[in-house]
């Protein structure tokens, strides 16, 4: 296959800010609670890219049919976005990406039909025959639009304005639709892979978390840990997943792993989230 822009792409990222940045130039949108996600497209062809660059295509087969729709039968463009899960009442759901996660084919099949995905899209790479890494956020977000102007169902367009009123509105009443906080771009800005070029700010919150598993680092699988899973029980006393902590660094990492060692012996032996392990 070939693409306008050959995967995998690292996407831009965003740096933690304590305030909504205020000023001209700055663009607000929604943070969403998904998996980050770029999609590459030419023609029939579609890719879906995780952030630490694996395809996605598996685990989210339901959103490959509106994805070629997108745009039209001959489209061709490289659409970064979040790809996210809601629940009948409207609430994004996390753990329902998690459990996606899974080897087997028929139990992906299964989740997809039971709570299909959607692709929120949040910027646009290239489009067309053109490129648009370098050129402003405010001219590929205008690009954007134009190429979800009529979307398919479970393809979205992110909210986007650049009045502080309205992002710190936002701000307040997304939180009760499970949304994180807001991210902040630069209207100027090309698109910068893997580097901390947006804000993104989040609501503060505090908690005494139960540590119930980890994920490897991509880099040093088996010699340094990613991210530690965290969960709260709930009033019937299950153990609810809320979320992953990995602001550590390197060195932090590689300790981890001799510190967990002697919680790996039998840990699957009963564990609440052994099914999505």
């Amino acid at each position: 296959m070939s693409f306008l822009i050959e995967p995998p792409i690292a996407p831009m990222l965003a740096k933690p800010t304590p305030e909504i940045p205020t000023g001209d130039g700055w663009c607000y949108e929604p943070k969403w609670d998904g998996f980050r996600a770029l999609v590459f497209r030419d023609g029939d062809e579609v890719l879906i890219q995780s952030r630490d660059l694996k395809p996605l295509n598996r685990y989210f087969p339901e959103l490959e049919a509106p994805l070629r729709a997108l745009g039209g039968p001959d489209a061709r463009f490289v659409v970064d976005g979040e790809v996210v899960i809601a629940r009948e009442d409207g609430r994004l759901d996390f753990d329902a990406l998690l459990l996606r996660i899974h080897p087997a084919a028929s139990r992906v099949k299964l989740l997809a039909a039971e709570s299909p995905a959607s692709f929120v899209a949040f910027d646009c790479l290239a489009e067309a025959d053109d490129i648009l890494r370098d050129m402003p956020f405010a001219e590929r977000r205008a690009r954007l639009e134009r190429l979800a102007a009529d979307p398919p169902e479970s393809v979205l367009l992110t909210p986007m304005t650049t009045d502080p009123a309205t992002a710190h509105r936002w701000f307040e009443d997304f939180e009760g639709a499970g949304l994180d906080g807001l991210v902040a771009k630069r209207s100027e800005a090309p698109y910068a892979p893997a580097k901390r070029e947006m804000a993104k700010i989040k609501h503060a919150r505090t908690a005494d978390c139960v540590v119930a598993g980890f994920r490897w680092h991509k880099n040093g699988p088996g010699t340094m840990v990613g991210s530690l899973l965290l969960g709260l029980y709930n009033d019937a006393g299950n153990l609810q997943h809320v979320g992953v902590t990995s602001s550590f660094t390197m060195d932090k990492r590689r300790e981890l792993v001799a510190f967990l060692e002697p919680y790996r012996a039998d840990a699957l032996d009963g564990h609440p989230w052994r099914e999505w392990r």
